[in-house]
C-alpha cells in the first residue's frame, strides 16, 4: 500500500456526466489511471483521451507536471492532446464562417500549452496559419466592411494562436516568409486597424526582429518609424507598450552604422516630445512593462553616445584643435590673431596663459588631455556645447577660476574630462540595457540633448560645491566624489524635468551632504579602541553562525526563478528549495510565478547536496557562454550561478536580483563547508556586529574606554581579610 503522500484525492469532470470523486496514485502511469477513468464511463480507446486541470488555463496532465495535482483539485476528461490538434486543424479550414471563428478561438485558447502545441506544430500546423494570415484570410476582406467584427476576430484568433505557438520556442523564426512579414506588416501600417490585431502583430514583428538578424533586414524594409508614430499617439497603453518595444528592437538590432541615422529619424519625427506628452505625461499610470520598455529606449540612446566616448583626439587634426579654438575665443572673446601678430614665441606664451585659464592639465597642447578614453571626445563636445548655449555660465565659471589663486581654482578643463566620464559611468553608456530593469529618468525625455543639458547642469554643480568646499588641487577627488553623491542622490528622486532636478540638486548643498553623512555616521559608530575591536572579533563567530543558519533557512523556504527567454512577456518559471535536513535540493518547472512557497511534493526533480562538486558564478558559468546579447548583458551576468555536480552536469540559475543572488551563493557556500563571501553577508555582519555591540556597550554610555587595560594594583601587605570557606 503505497503512503498517502503519493495519494492524491481530486474530482473528475466529463460533459454530460455527474463529476466522479477518485483517488489517484501518483505512482501509476498516466495512462493507467486514464484508462480506469474512461471504464468508469464506459469509454472505448482510452489512448484518445486525456486528462485536464479544469480552470482557465485547460492544461494537459502529463508525466512532467502531473506532481501538480493537489488534493481537491477538478479534473476533467478530455480529447488528447493529438485529437485535440486534428480536429482544430480541420475545422479551422472549414468553409463555415461561424466554424472557424469558433475553432480558431479554441486554437488561440489551446495553444498555450505546450503539450497540445507540441502536436499542432507536428501537422505542420505553423505553416497553415502563416498561410492563413498571406492569403486565407483575403477571401473575406471583402465582407470586412458589413462583417467587421467577424473579420477583426478571425485575424485576431489566427496571429494569437501564432504568437502562442511560437512562444514555445519549438519552431524557429527563421522559417518564414517575406510574404508573410508583408502582410503582419500592412496591419501595421494600416491606419485604422482592429486593437487586438495590431497588438498581435506588433508583437510578432518584435519577436522577428529579436530571434533573427535576417528577418531583422527584412522587417526593417517594411516597417518605418513614421508608420510608428501614429500608435504612440493614442491612448491604449498595452498598443504604445508593443510600439516602443518594436522601436527598441530595431535600435537595437541594427548594425552600428545605422544606429545614428536612425536616432536622426527619431529626432525629426519628434518621438521624444510624443512619448513624453503621450505617454510619460499621459493620465495613465506608467505599469511595469511600459517602464521597463522606456528603460531600454534611454540605454539604447545614451549608448549612441559610445562611439565619441571611446575616440580619441587626434593632436594633429586641425578640425579636433579648432574646437578648442572655439572655447578660448568664447571664454576670452579673442578672435583668431593672423599669422604676422607678433613672433610665434609670443602668441604660444598667449595661449598657454589662457589654456591654463581653461582649466586644462596640458597648458601647451591641451588635446592630449582627450587622448583618454573614456571619455575622449565626448567630454570635449560636452564642453563645446556649455560654451555655445550656456555662454554666461561658461565665461563666469573660466572667469572666475582664473582670478583665483592657483591652488584653489577649479579647473575647468580638467572637471569637464572627469565629469564626463562620471557621468558616463553613472548612465552606463555602452552597456545593454538590462532584462530586468524599469529605471527611467522621465527628465531624460524633456530635452533632445539630455546628455549634454544633464552635463551642463552638473558642471555648474561641481563648481558650486567645489567653492562651497573651499577645495584645493588636492582636493581634486573628494569633490569629484561628493558631486556624484550629489548627483545620485538627486537622481534617486526620479525628478520629472532637468530644472527639477536643478533644484533638487540646489537643495543637496555641501553641507546638507555633510549634514546626512554625519546622520549615517550616527547610525554605523565605529569604534576602534582596542577592548572593543577584541570583543568585536570574539562575537564575529556567533554572528556568522546566525548568517549562515539564515541563509540556509531561506534556501528551505525556496526562491522562484525566472527562465530567461527571448519574450519577456511571457515569461516561463522554475522554482528551487532546500529540504529541512539539509540534504537535498527540490526544483521543478512551473507555468506561473507562484504565491507564497511551492511545496517539496510538488517539485518533480532532485539533486542531493552530497553531489554537488562546486558553485560557479558569473561568466564561467554555462548558460552564459550561450551567445546572444541578453547573454552579454553585465547584469545578467552579475545574477548568474550554476551547480556542478556528478557526471559534470549543471543546474542554472539567474537570480531575480542581487539579494537572491547573495543568499543563494551564500547557503551553497555554506552548504558545501565554504566561507560565505557576498557583498550582502558583509553588509548583515556589519549591520549585526554593530547591534549587538550597541547592546552589550549599553551600559557604558558617555564612559570613555581606554586603550589600554588598568594595571593590576600591587598586592596587599597581608589576606586577613580573606575568608576561608573551609
Amino acid at each position: 500500500m503505497p503512503p498517502p503522500a503519493d495519494i492524491v484525492k481530486v474530482a473528475i469532470e466529463w460533459p454530460g456526466a455527474f463529476p466522479k470523486l477518485m483517488e489517484i496514485d501518483q505512482k501509476k502511469p498516466l495512462s493507467a489511471i486514464i484508462k480506469e477513468v474512461c471504464e468508469g464511463w464506459s469509454l472505448g480507446n482510452p489512448e484518445n483521451f486525456a486528462l485536464q486541470i479544469a480552470d482557465a488555463t485547460n492544461f494537459y496532465i502529463t508525466e512532467k507536471n502531473r506532481n501538480d495535482i493537489k488534493n481537491g483539485s477538478i479534473l476533467r476528461l478530455t480529447n488528447s492532446p493529438y485529437q485535440t490538434a486534428v480536429l482544430l486543424h480541420e475545422n479551422i479550414q472549414s468553409s463555415s464562417m461561424d466554424s472557424k471563428l469558433e475553432s480558431l478561438k479554441n486554437l488561440a485558447n489551446a495553444s498555450r500549452d505546450i503539450t497540445f502545441a507540441q502536436e499542432f506544430i507536428n501537422l505542420d500546423g505553423i505553416s497553415l496559419l502563416t498561410q492563413m494570415v498571406e492569403s486565407g484570410t483575403e477571401r473575406y476582406q471583402k465582407l470586412q466592411k458589413i462583417m467587421k467584427p467577424c473579420f477583426g476576430d478571425l485575424l485576431s484568433f489566427t496571429l494569437t494562436a501564432f504568437v502562442e505557438l511560437m512562444d514555445h520556442g519549438i519552431v524557429s523564426w527563421d522559417t518564414f516568409s517575406v510574404a508573410f512579414i508583408k502582410k503582419i506588416a500592412s496591419y501595421v501600417n494600416k491606419s485604422a486597424m482592429d486593437t487586438a490585431v495590431l497588438q498581435r502583430s506588433l508583437a510578432i514583428l518584435e519577436s522577428m526582429v529579436l530571434n533573427s538578424q535576417d528577418l531583422y533586414h527584412k522587417v526593417a524594409q517594411e516597417i518605418t518609424i513614421g508608420q510608428l508614430i501614429p500608435h504612440l499617439q493614442g491612448t491604449d497603453q498595452d498598443i504604445q507598450t508593443y510600439t516602443i518595444a518594436v522601436i527598441n528592437a530595431l535600435f537595437l538590432k541594427a548594425p552600428e552604422e545605422k544606429r545614428q541615422e536612425m536616432a536622426h529619424i527619431l529626432a525629426q519625427k519628434q518621438l521624444r516630445s510624443i512619448i513624453l506628452s503621450n505617454v510619460i505625461r499621459s493620465n495613465t499610470p506608467i505599469n511595469d512593462e511600459m517602464a521597463h520598455q522606456l528603460y531600454v529606449l534611454q540605454v539604447l540612446t545614451f549608448n549612441l553616445l559610445e562611439d565619441r566616448m571611446m575616440t580619441k583626439m587626434d593632436p594633429q587634426d586641425q578640425a579636433q584643435r579648432d574646437i578648442i579654438f572655439e572655447l578660448r575665443r568664447i571664454a576670452f572673446d579673442v578672435e583668431c590673431e593672423p599669422n604676422n601678430s607678433g613672433s610665434i614665441e609670443k602668441r604660444k606664451s598667449m595661449y598657454t596663459r589662457d589654456y591654463k585659464k581653461l582649466g586644462f592639465i596640458n597648458h601647451v597642447n591641451p588635446a592630449v588631455d582627450f587622448t583618454q578614453i573614456p571619455p575622449g571626445m565626448l567630454a570635449l563636445d560636452n564642453m563645446l556645447y556649455f560654451a555655445r548655449h550656456h555662454q554666461d555660465a561658461y565665461i563666469r565659471i573660466v572667469l572666475e577660476n582664473s582670478s583665483r589663486e592657483d591652488k584653489h581654482e577649479c579647473p575647468f578643463g580638467r572637471s569637464s574630462i572627469e565629469l564626463t566620464k562620471m557621468l558616463c559611468e553613472i548612465l552606463k553608456v555602452g552597456e545593454l540595457p538590462s532584462e530586468n530593469c524599469h529605471d527611467f529618468h522621465p527628465m531624460f525625455f524633456t530635452h533632445d540633448r539630455s546628455f549634454e543639458e544633464f552635463f551642463c547642469i552638473c558642471i555648474q554643480l561641481l563648481n558650486k560645491t567645489w567653492k562651497e568646499m573651499r577645495a584645493t588641487s588636492e582636493d581634486f577627488n573628494k569633490v569629484m566624489q561628493v558631486v556624484r553623491e550629489q548627483i545620485m542622490r538627486a537622481l534617486t528622486l526620479k525628478p520629472n524635468s532637468l530644472d527639477q532636478f536643478k533644484s533638487r540638486l540646489q537643495n543637496l548643498s555641501y553641507t546638507e551632504i555633510l549634514k546626512i553623512r554625519q546622520s549615517e555616521r550616527m547610525n554605523q559608530e565605529d569604534f576602534q579602541s582596542r577592548p572593543i575591536l577584541e570583543l568585536r572579533e570574539k562575537i564575529q563567530p556567533e554572528i556568522m553562525e546566525l548568517i549562515k543558519q539564515q541563509r540556509l533557512n531561506r534556501l528551505c523556504e525556496g526562491t522562484c526563478f525566472r527562465k530567461i527567454s527571448s519574450r519577456r512577456r511571457q515569461d516561463k518559471f522554475w522554482y528551487c528549495r532546500l529540504s529541512p535536513n539539509h540534504k537535498v535540493l527540490h526544483y521543478g518547472d512551473l507555468e506561473e510565478s507562484p504565491q507564497g512557497e511551492v511545496p517539496h511534493d510538488s517539485l518533480q526533480d532532485k539533486l542531493p547536496v552530497a553531489d554537488i562538486k562546486a558553485v560557479i558564478t558569473g561568466k564561467d558559468c554555462p548558460h552564459m557562454k550561450e551567445k546572444g546579447a541578453l547573454k552579454q548583458n553585465k547584469e545578467v551576468l552579475e545574477l548568474a550561478f550554476s551547480v556542478l555536480y556528478e557526471s559534470d552536469e549543471y543546474l542554472n540559475f539567474i537570480a531575480p536580483d542581487k539579494h537572491e543572488y547573495c543568499v543563494w551563493t551564500d547557503g551553497l557556500n555554506a552548504l558545501l563547508g565554504k566561507e560565505m563571501t557576498s557583498d550582502y553577508t558583509k553588509s548583515d555582519m556589519d549591520t549585526l556586529l554593530s547591534m549587538e555591540m550597541k547592546l552589550r556597550l549599553l551600559d557604558l554610555e558617555n564612559i570613555q574606554i581606554p586603550e589600554n587595560p588598568p594595571p593590576i594594583p600591587k598586592e596587599p601587605s597581608n589576606y586577613d581579610f580573606v575568608y576561608d570557606c573551609n
